[in-house]
């Protein structure tokens, strides 16, 4: 095992976590980034982002694919495919040590983003693989001329919806209230597609499986009638939650888990920054995490100048 020393080490190489590397580099910083798989993150799975400023439509794979490029135009050092097995962010030198090496920093990053929630209902965990599936982009051609059941009612779900009518017979949406969250213009694109029923006020309850799946339990919030749908494939989009077991106990979260920072993107440890979708952002989306890895890496830059200077004083 490697002992390894960077001014700042980044958890994490989505979108956040690239442009805060990006940032560093630039203001002549040594920092690495660690990654329990590929760099480039969740968005990565994405079939389809027109939102991101500049680049229209475009894949969500190739989108991190030229942030990748991009930073590697600075050198960034990269450790992909190294699980974290515990850090330690209260010291002044912070310490992180996977299964091959040892990283000390002054600083830390935090930009290991956020998982899908589970639905938690019966059928559900040993069904996964079979059946129950948390990424449209991954499983959909599995579903060709199919029935899949789509939960959720924001942006993911509607957008993750459309894509599966590429493959699927027909694709119901499960939702538990009787409007959707999503942005107008998604909403306008599944109101106009044939393939797409809607089965508003509802909330699942049972996943029905004997080797895959086969149907699904639902419970109308207004009757709490119980129908069964038959399916093909469940796809959740309830929702995420954010990758923090490794720091619980050691940095401040909201009562949903996210870490909690101020608009510099700090947490309550001094030298320990989070940004993406692990923080208490009021919005999740790949230019927001972008916009806050810039950020924080800016202001390590400052800290650690705070820190040479009080050791020359």
């Amino acid at each position: 095992m490697q002992e390894k020393i960077f001014d700042c080490v980044i958890l994490g190489g989505g979108p956040a976590g690239l442009s805060a590397a990006l940032y560093l580099r630039r203001a002549n910083l040594n920092c690495a980034i660690v990654d329990k798989s590929a760099l480039g993150g969740t968005p990565t799975n994405y079939c389809e982002i027109e939102n991101y400023l500049g680049f229209g439509k475009v894949s969500g794979f190739e989108l991190c694919e030229k942030f990748e490029e991009h930073v590697d135009n600075f050198d960034v050092q990269k450790y992909p495919y190294e699980e974290i097995e515990s850090a330690d962010l209260i010291s002044p030198v912070k310490k992180i040590q996977t299964k091959e090496n040892v990283f000390l920093a002054r600083t830390v990053i935090i930009a290991t983003g956020a998982k899908p929630k589970k639905l938690n209902i019966k059928g559900e965990s040993e069904n996964i693989g079979k059946g129950v599936s948390y990424c449209a982009v991954c499983d959909g051609a599995f579903y060709k001329d199919k029935t899949v059941c789509v939960i959720g009612g924001g942006n993911s779900a509607l957008e993750e919806a459309l894509y599966l009518t590429k493959f699927a017979k027909k694709v119901y949406i499960v939702h538990r209230r009787n409007k959707f969250r999503a942005d107008e213009i998604i909403q306008k694109r599944v109101f106009e597609n044939e393939k797409i029923e809607l089965l508003l006020e509802y909330i699942p309850v049972e996943i029905i499986a004997s080797n895959k799946v086969e149907k699904i339990s639902l419970q109308n919030v207004q009757t709490s009638k119980i129908k069964d749908y038959k399916t093909d494939g469940v796809f959740p989009y309830i929702g995420l939650e954010p990758n923090v077991e490794l720091f619980s106990g050691q940095i401040e979260e909201d009562k949903n888990g996210f870490i909690l920072t101020d608009s510099a993107m700090k947490t309550n440890i001094d030298g320990v920054y989070a940004v993406g979708d692990v923080r208490n952002t009021p919005l999740r989306q790949v230019i927001t995490a972008v916009s806050d890895g810039a950020i924080a890496a800016v202001e390590v830059s400052k800290y650690l100048m705070d820190i040479k200077e009080a050791v020359r004083n």
